[in-house]
């Protein structure tokens, strides 16, 4: 492909990725998968470099673009080499036409960029946001050491955590082969150390979805003890029982839950759990530095629905945690709504519990928890709240 044809596959690529954000459709990193599988022509230096266009205009972009090609006229206005290519060369984008449209900059859309920054995030904690994100791993302790880790590797904060670049294809390497290794950022690694699991004890992963956090507590139990995996996403728990395989993570037992009749479904466990730990589905604005265009499917009523989830779902992992035992709340989210608000609601509406911030290697306190940003701590956002039952 010629530089001029990669501009016309990104707009393309971000046409797609447009529609699906106004429609709830699949997500962007789906959107190029399936748009190259039927474009065999492409080597994988072009679909990289298609692939880079198309996220660099998304994160470009704050509020949804209308086109994609406004999308890359946005993109294109701070690099004269990249609008020159727009020549209307055979397989490449028209010239722009005076007073066409082009997206508008911005961190998000503007309403969702004030609501940040209402929470305390503006300025550079907003910019960080869209930078592109590392690739983080988490070292296996249920697995035999691993001699050597893959070059290129640097320490993280977390006990077993380290970094690479970006682009590292580290699913190829024989330490993740061997289940010696697991992708998981920072900041989801030290979301389970706040939960303080301990070989022996009786834990429950509320919304475990595909098991990333689930597998992270096996290790901490050293493989011992009771812990339950639940999501109400049959698709996304399958995908669990491998991975727990390939880690060696087999004491991990799971439970398909009906939303609206979890309580049903976890009545035998009421009361009996050390540690419940509540990964809340959220706004996800923690995560664009992977999903930037994330920040195009938000609205407030889909905040609000969140928001009831949240409630709920604290409500039913608190009757689950024995006397003395732990409630750790966590959501990848920047938002104060979703973070201090939903604890200090919860704490005002329950007798018999208090609040106690965990004492992390990274981030600072927020309400009644503790605050990880990209800018700050290098980590995905999040908002970790642990609170104990007495």
């Amino acid at each position: 492909m010629t530089p001029a044809a990669r501009v016309q596959a990104a707009i393309e690529i971000l046409d797609r990725v447009v529609a699906a954000a106004r429609d709830n459709g699949p997500p962007a990193d789906r959107i190029v998968t399936e748009y190259f599988r039927t474009r065999r022509f492409a080597g994988s230096k072009d679909r990289r470099a298609v692939r880079e266009l198309a996220y660099r205009a998304i994160r470009a972009c704050g509020p949804v673009p209308e086109t994609g090609r406004a999308a890359m006229l946005r993109l294109a206005r701070d690099d004269a080499a990249l609008l020159s290519l727009f020549d209307g060369s055979r397989h490449a984008p028209g010239p722009p036409a005076d007073g066409e449209p082009v997206a508008d900059a911005g961190i998000a859309p503007r309403w969702l960029a004030a609501r940040l920054a209402k929470s305390g995030i503006g300025g550079a904690e907003a910019a960080a946001l869209l930078e592109r994100a590392p690739l983080d791993v988490r070292v296996n302790t249920l697995r035999e050491a691993v001699a050597d880790l893959p070059e290129g590797a640097e320490k993280t904060v977390a006990p077993h955590g380290w970094r690479y670049p970006p682009e590292t294809r580290i699913e190829q390497s024989e330490a993740f082969a061997a289940g010696a290794i697991e992708v998981q950022d920072t900041g989801s690694q030290l979301a389970c150390l706040a939960v303080g699991a301990q070989p022996g004890e009786a834990v429950i992963d509320l919304c475990a979805g595909a098991g990333g956090k689930t597998l992270a507590l096996a290790a901490a139990m050293a493989g011992t003890g009771t812990l339950l995996a639940c999501d109400t996403d049959r698709a996304r728990l399958s995908r669990l029982a491998p991975r727990a395989a390939r880690a060696g993570a087999t004491m991990i037992e799971t439970l398909l839950l009906d939303p609206g009749r979890e309580r049903v479904a976890l009545a035998g466990w009421r009361e009996r759990a050390d540690a419940v730990l509540i990964d809340a589905p959220c706004s996800g604005t923690g995560t664009w530095r992977r999903n930037p265009e994330a920040r195009w499917r938000l609205d407030d009523s889909r905040l609000g629905r969140f928001a009831d989830v949240q409630a709920r779902l604290l409500e039913i992992g608190a009757e689950l945690v024995r006397p003395g035992g732990r409630l750790v709340y966590v959501t990848c989210s920047l938002l104060d709504e979703e973070g201090p608000d939903r604890i200090a609601a919860f704490l005002a509406a329950s007798e018999g519990w208090r609040a106690e911030p965990p004492a992390l290697p990274a981030g600072r306190d927020r309400g009644d928890g503790i605050r990880l940003t990209p800018a700050h701590d290098g980590t995905d956002g999040f908002f970790i709240a642990r609170l104990t039952r007495v």
